[in-house]
């Protein structure tokens, strides 16, 4: 018996476009928490410092949850079954959601309005991509064995 695959590489391809930047940004954070307050994304504007003050649980705990965002969306790309396609975003969501909720509801006074719009837009990308990903899975037709 075979098991039940997406047939959609753009599922597939938004999948992976989830899963790599949480992956490494969690990792950053997980591992050099400092360095990742203080430096995320890796060039202008720092959005993470843009909130201050820094507190290494904090952003340790934040960076954890983009881990995990990551490997929800890591392990639906390499089972690529429907069913856990969909778990995986319903985890990724609950994750992203309040994530992109926060920071349309803080604008970070050390970033300018098109940084922080730009940062915010990001955020609510993911979630739509991640939504998408969702609802395209969920109304596809289920493969049979």
């Amino acid at each position: 018996m075979s098991r039940p695959t997406l047939a959609s590489p753009w599922v597939t391809v938004g999948l992976v476009l989830l899963a790599v930047p949480n992956l490494v940004a969690g990792l950053w954070g997980m591992f050099a928490p400092r360095s990742w307050y203080d430096d995320f994304p890796g060039w202008a504007p720092r959005l993470v410092a843009a909130l201050p003050p820094y507190n290494e649980h904090l952003a340790t705990d934040a960076a954890s949850g983009l881990f995990a965002a990551g490997v929800l969306a890591a392990i639906a790309v390499w089972w690529r079954r429907r069913d856990v396609v969909l778990v995986a975003m319903a985890g990724y969501l609950a994750f992203s959601v309040p994530h992109a909720l926060f920071h349309l509801a803080h604008p970070a006074d050390a970033l300018t309005t098109r940084e922080d719009a730009v940062n915010t837009v990001s955020l609510w990308a993911a979630v739509v991509v991640a939504g998408l990903i969702g609802l395209l899975t969920l109304l596809a037709p289920a493969e049979r064995d």
